[in-house]
């Protein structure tokens, strides 16, 4: 199989595949390494475990019905154990899976069957976004402080109540763009733009679910938010200090 080679000083990302179908599987091997990445495979979610813990991976394209392990324990383990990007394929077309997907912490969803062409795209997206935060983390600010919420630009670290609290980087960015901004309300539209850099192409409820998770690790209460305001008909307001009660 003929590869691209990577421009020269440029790191070669490694991208690990969980799916069982060996065709699909391969095909994706296949678009993906015409673009110039390296790719391995798992044909089940044990295997897969495995290479992710043995191995260094800069994304994880990872199926929802997988055998052994399926793919939302699979995302979970993934986003306890650190903020690699992981791009869920599943074949349900439904809300509640997309849903459950990013509720476990995935970056993206592709609906089987999909485009090879978008799916590439999306994995470059992802890619980009997660590349590109350290070096714009660099011309901002190193530390944000929000009560006893303080996020460290420099560590790409959040801290609750001195508390490490890992974050997918969907949810690192909202954040940042909340903590940035404290005290205006954010349109839908506008958080979505910033925060997916214009690569989004899911609905607009996939930010209620970034949201909700965010609000469960920043939110004494997360039913009766403090900081993460929501603004009927625009989006929401993030308030720096908490209500006095």
């Amino acid at each position: 199989m003929m590869v691209e080679a990577p421009a020269r000083g440029q790191v070669v990302k490694r991208i690990l595949i969980i799916e069982d179908e060996r065709p699909l599987a391969e095909a994706v091997q296949y678009s993906l390494e015409k673009e110039g990445y390296e790719v391995d495979i798992a044909l089940d979610g044990e295997r897969g475990w495995e290479k992710f813990t043995g191995g260094s991976y800069d994304l994880i394209l990872l199926d929802l019905m997988l055998p052994s392990i399926d793919g939302m324990e699979i995302c979970r383990r993934v986003r306890s154990s650190g903020s690699t990007p992981v791009i869920m394929l599943t074949a349900k077309d439904s809300d509640v899976d997309k849903i459950l997907g990013l509720e476990m912490g995935a970056d993206d969803y592709v609906t089987k069957p999909f485009n090879m062409r978008e799916l590439v795209a999306r994995v470059r997206a992802v890619l980009r976004r997660a590349a590109g935060e350290g070096e714009a983390q660099a011309a901002k600010g190193k530390q944000l402080r929000a009560g006893d919420i303080v996020l460290d630009s420099e560590r790409h670290e959040v801290k609750v109540g001195g508390r490490v609290v890992e974050m997918p980087l969907m949810e690192y960015r909202l954040l940042e763009l909340f903590m940035r901004n404290p005290g205006k309300a954010l349109g839908r539209e506008y958080l979505l733009n910033k925060a997916w850099e214009g690569d989004f192409y899911g609905q607009t409820k996939t930010l209620d679910v970034h949201i909700r998770r965010l609000r469960e690790k920043i939110e004494e209460d997360p039913a009766n938010p403090r900081h993460i305001i929501t603004v009927r008909g625009v989006g929401y307001r993030f308030e720096a200090a908490e209500a006095e009660t």
